[in-house]
């Protein structure tokens, strides 16, 4: 059985809209949502907060290396 996908994202409401396998797919998805969206571990822990940790549009690659590095992967 397939793990569930461990990164959520919510719009800058608060309210729940996506979960992704892949930071970086989850990193695209805060850009789109805005200032103010996040990407979270599980449904808890806030990772990265768009436009306070910075622009995830700018590169969603730099985005999960500040969160893979967070997370000691």
């Amino acid at each position: 059985m397939a793990a569930s996908p461990r990164f959520k994202v919510y719009d800058s409401a608060g309210q729940y809209q996506a979960a992704c396998k892949e930071i970086e797919a989850a990193a695209s998805l805060v850009a789109f949502y805005g200032d103010g969206a996040t990407i979270r571990d599980g449904h808890a822990s806030i990772l990265w907060i768009e436009g306070r940790n910075g622009w995830a549009g700018e590169s969603f690659d730099r985005v999960a290396q500040l969160i893979t590095n967070e997370l000691g992967e």
